[in-house]
């Protein structure tokens, strides 16, 4: 039999509030960025993702990565995208087994119109309730959990550079 740490009553507290934040943080980014842009929240994460890199391309392995995805749920999304003319695929020249995904001029278009309402609700949501310190701890608790959840991940996190 193993012997469990139980959580106490403020660790369940914690945990609950914890997830209930972040469940409703998902939902609503979700929701105002499909309402104001048509775009859900993992295809705008996605899209972020490959501004960000040079020549707005990555290869599907390191996008599924900084975005910890699975490389099926990920293809799907860039052939919605693809089909919707905001990224292209296309194979690595001398690779024929290596994808590349790069963000079209159409694509980075509905990102910067989309970012500033995006933006602006993660700042209400996260940044305008939390002061400087609740901001830095909050990045020193997220880092921390990501080293445990996610070990071999990108240091750092999410710098696609």
């Amino acid at each position: 039999m193993v012997d469990v740490r139980w959580l106490d009553d403020d660790e369940q507290r914690t945990w609950r509030s914890f997830l209930a934040a972040v469940h409703l943080l998902e939902t609503g980014l979700d929701r105002q960025l499909r309402r104001d842009s048509g775009l859900p929240h993992a295809y705008y994460q996605a899209l972020a993702m490959l501004s960000e890199a040079p020549e707005r391309s990555l290869t599907m392995t390191r996008l599924a990565g900084l975005l910890r995805s699975s490389p099926s749920r990920l293809s799907h999304a860039v052939a919605r995208m693809e089909a919707d003319g905001l990224v292209r695929r296309r194979k690595r020249e001398g690779d024929r087994r290596t994808t590349v995904v790069t963000l079209t001029d159409t694509g980075m278009e509905r990102l910067e119109r989309a970012a500033p309402g995006h933006v602006s609700e993660v700042r209400r949501v996260l940044f305008d309730v939390l002061d400087r310190e609740q901001v830095d701890r909050l990045r020193e608790i997220s880092e921390a959990m990501l080293g445990a959840l996610d070990p071999g991940g990108d240091e750092p996190r999410y710098q696609v550079r």
